[in-house]
């Protein structure tokens, strides 16, 4: 019976390709399946055979933790030297969109608000 190995929602390109060509270098049977048309589908990536999960699940693990330190590292030395995305800089670059998703966030609190007060609590 196939295993769920790597669920594929919300992953970067670059992580999934890494992941496949993980599994392929390891030599360990696996098949994907694909969110559909629509979007509504499991996308991941599925193991075939069960006797070889727990390598495979080692495998990835110790992939996602490299990752994570590398991706980490990286954010550090831009946010030294200044080139990390922050608040102020979105708001520089982007003026007119960060002022709509201000304004779009105050009107939500503002019509829950008022209907909690209306309707009583």
């Amino acid at each position: 019976m196939a295993l769920l190995l790597f669920s594929l929602r919300h992953v970067p390109d670059d992580e999934a390709d890494d992941i496949r060509d993980l599994l392929v270098e390891n030599q360990l049977n696996f098949y994907e399946t694909s969110a559909g048309n629509w979007g509504i589908s499991m996308p991941a990536i599925w193991l075939s055979d069960d006797q070889q999960y727990a390598k495979a699940r080692s495998l990835i693990d110790e992939y996602q933790e490299q990752r994570r330190i590398t991706l980490q590292e990286e954010y550090q030395q831009l946010k030294q030297s200044g080139q990390a995305n922050t608040f102020y800089k979105n708001l520089w670059r982007n003026p007119t969109q960060t002022i709509v998703f201000i304004a779009a966030m105050i009107l939500v609190i503002y019509v829950s608000i008022k209907m909690v007060l209306e309707f009583g609590l």
